[in-house]
């Protein structure tokens, strides 16, 4: 599952350039690509721990 959210960015990517590269770029291909891209980086950013909670979780350890 992580290697999917790798796919959505690299597609949203390709899509957002492929929109800008045209003369009479079509918008709405370009929103959807960065939509696309967007949601790829959310998905990984869900997964990654903040900085507070490892901070927390490191003193709870040292407590103990």
């Amino acid at each position: 599952m992580k290697y999917f959210n790798y796919i959505l960015i690299i597609i949203g990517a390709i899509v957002a350039v492929y929109a800008k590269y045209d003369t009479e770029q079509n918008e709405y291909i370009l929103m959807g690509g960065i939509v696309i891209l967007m949601l790829g980086i959310y998905r990984i950013s869900r997964s990654i721990p903040s900085k507070h909670d490892r901070e927390e979780d490191t003193n709870n350890l040292e407590n103990e």
